[in-house]
C-alpha cells in the first residue's frame, strides 16, 4: 500500500495496464482481473489490440481508454490532455502484450497513439513494464535486440516472452508471459520497493 499525499493513510497502488496489437491481447481481461484485486486499475488498448479484446471480459471497475478518448477527451486550450492525466495518476505502466510494432515505438521515442504518448511523457522515476509478445522470427530479429537495448538504458523492465506453441502454428520463443507472472513480477517489485515510489505519485 502507499501513502496518499498529505497524510499516512494507506491506498491501492494505481496501475495502468496497457495492451498492445498482438494475439495476446486475448488475456487482457484476465490481466485486469488479476491486478484489480490487489491495486486501482486503469486500463489503455491500441486500435491494433481491440480486434483480441474482449471489452465484456474486463472488470467493471477498470475504465478503458482509447485512441478515441484521448481526442473527445480535449476541445480547447485548457482542457485536460488523457495522456498527461494517466501519466500523473499511475504508479506503474505495464505493457502486456507489447507488440514488435509498439516495441519499434518505443526504442525510437515514436508517440502517434495514446499509449505511446503515455510511454513519451512517463515519469521514468516510475516503474514500467514490457511483456513482449510477437513471432519467434520476429523476437530473434537484429532489430529487436537493438529496441530491446534501447529501452533498457531508460530503466524499463522486460518481462521476457516463453517458448511455446505461437497462436500461428509456429513453436518457438515469443509467447507472451502468463498473466499470473506478470502479476506476480509487479506486485513482488511493488511490495518490496513500495515505499521509494509513494513519494513520486501525484494525486
Amino acid at each position: 500500500m502507499l501513502a496518499s499525499q498529505g497524510n499516512n493513510i494507506p491506498r491501492k497502488p494505481r496501475v495502468l495496464l496497457a495492451a498492445s496489437g498482438s494475439v495476446a491481447a486475448i488475456k487482457f481481461g484476465n490481466l485486469c482481473h488479476s491486478f484489480s484485486e490487489w491495486a486501482e486499475v486503469k486500463a489503455v488498448a491500441t486500435q491494433a489490440s481491440m480486434h483480441f479484446i474482449d471489452k465484456a471480459a474486463l472488470p467493471k471497475d477498470v475504465p478503458l481508454y482509447t485512441d478515441e478518448e484521448e481526442w473527445s477527451s480535449w476541445s480547447k486550450i485548457g482542457d485536460n490532455v488523457l495522456h498527461i492525466e494517466l501519466r500523473r495518476w499511475a504508479d506503474v505502466l505495464i505493457i502486456a502484450p507489447l507488440s514488435a510494432n509498439t516495441l519499434g515505438k518505443i526504442a525510437g521515442g515514436l508517440c502517434d497513439n495514446l499509449l505511446t504518448c503515455i510511454v513519451r511523457a512517463w515519469d521514468y522515476s516510475k516503474p514500467l513494464f514490457v511483456a513482449p509478445a510477437m513471432n519467434t522470427f520476429m523476437w530473434t530479429n537484429p532489430f529487436t535486440e537493438r529496441h530491446l537495448m534501447s529501452i533498457d538504458e531508460l530503466g524499463i523492465s522486460l518481462i521476457p516472452p516463453v517458448t511455446k506453441r505461437l497462436a500461428c502454428g509456429d513453436y518457438g520463443n515469443g509467447a507472451m508471459a502468463e498473466p499470473s507472472l506478470i502479476y506476480s513480477t509487479v506486485r513482488i517489485f511493488f511490495e518490496s520497493r513500495g515505499q521509494q515510489v509513494a513519494g513520486s505519485n501525484n494525486s
